[in-house]
C-alpha cells in the first residue's frame, strides 16, 4: 500500500501531472481515430466498418479525459508541489 501511495504523491506533483494531461491527450486522440474508422467515417483500414473498434475507440477516449481531468484538477489547498 505504501507504494501506491508514493506513486499516488508523485502524480500530484507538477511533472506528474503533466504526464497524466499528455498520456490523456494521446489517448482521446487514439480512441477518436479508433472510434472514427470503426463508425466508417474513416476509411482505409481494416478496422473500417468494425464495431469492434468503435467500441474500443469509445472506451479509450473516455479513460483519456479521465486522464486529462486527473491531471488538470489543482492541488489541494496547503499543498505545494
Amino acid at each position: 500500500m505504501q507504494l501506491f501511495e508514493g506513486k499516488l504523491a508523485n502524480m500530484k506533483s507538477r511533472g506528474g501531472r503533466i504526464v497524466l494531461i499528455i498520456v490523456g491527450v494521446v489517448a482521446l486522440v487514439i480512441g477518436v481515430v479508433f472510434a472514427g474508422q470503426g463508425a466508417n467515417l474513416i476509411p482505409g483500414s481494416s478496422m473500417t466498418g468494425d464495431r469492434m473498434w468503435l467500441y474500443i475507440g469509445l472506451i479509450l477516449a473516455v479513460v483519456g479525459i479521465v486522464l486529462m481531468v486527473l491531471g488538470l484538477r489543482r492541488p489541494a489547498r496547503g499543498h505545494t508541489p
